[in-house]
């Protein structure tokens, strides 16, 4: 398998994963179809378009119409599964562990293809998994959950740097980005299972009777 390949396979997963992810958290506002693709494309293509802006190379769901057609299948998955999807938190969690996941190899791969340091691979790796994630969670009115306590951005750190351990070992670019997004699934599944979570900044309290 080749590198193009390889790329836009993960590319379709993960556009799948993360669109349903919005779309699964537009359906519990009662968001209408419309909206809730919106949702869906916006998780789904965020953190890509903000890393094309970055490295300044043509906007890739612009070059293929995949993206759209993908993010319409991911709503009409949601729509015939609405009661097994929508209903259970844990669906939720998994979907968007691989969006982030895949996202974080693709942002990390293009970077590399287009000339950057492996450290400017790994933000660029965690803006393209988070980001999305970001607009969705703005569009719905949360908090978005890379800045509350969730290991999410950390995820993709880690990601990153077991993808740059791999390439010093001379593993291939599959081996590289498997191992990328196998941790970053992994460091998420164990947050959950252990409830960890990095240190909260809370306010100083003020003593007032002073």
């Amino acid at each position: 398998m080749d590198s193009t390949t390889f790329l836009f396979i993960i590319e379709m997963i993960g556009t799948a994963a993360a669109a349903i992810s919005g779309i699964r958290l537009a359906a519990n506002k009662s968001f209408d179809w419309f909206g809730a693709y919106t949702v869906g494309l916006v998780t789904a293509i965020g953190g890509g378009t903000l890393r094309d802006v970055l490295l300044d190379i043509p906007l890739f769901w612009m070059q293929s119409a995949w993206y759209l057609a993908v993010t319409a299948m991911s709503l009409a998955t949601v729509i015939m599964l609405r009661r097994q999807l929508v209903r259970s938190d844990r669906i939720l969690f998994i979907f968007d562990s691989i969006g982030l996941a895949l996202f974080c190899v693709i942002g990390i791969q293009k970077t590399l293809a287009a000339g950057y340091p492996m450290w400017g691979a790994a933000v660029m790796g965690v803006i393209t998994g988070a980001f999305g994630g970001v607009l969705r969670d703005i569009l719905i009115n949360e908090a978005p959950l890379i800045f509350s306590k969730d290991i999410y951005a950390t995820a993709c750190l880690a990601g990153a740097l077991v993808y740059w351990l791999v390439m010093l070992l001379g593993g291939g670019y599959v081996c590289q980005g498997l191992a990328c997004a196998a941790t970053v699934i992994l460091l998420r599944v164990l947050a959950l299972r252990y409830n960890l979570a990095l240190p909260s900044l809370s306010a100083i309290p003020v003593n007032n009777n002073k």
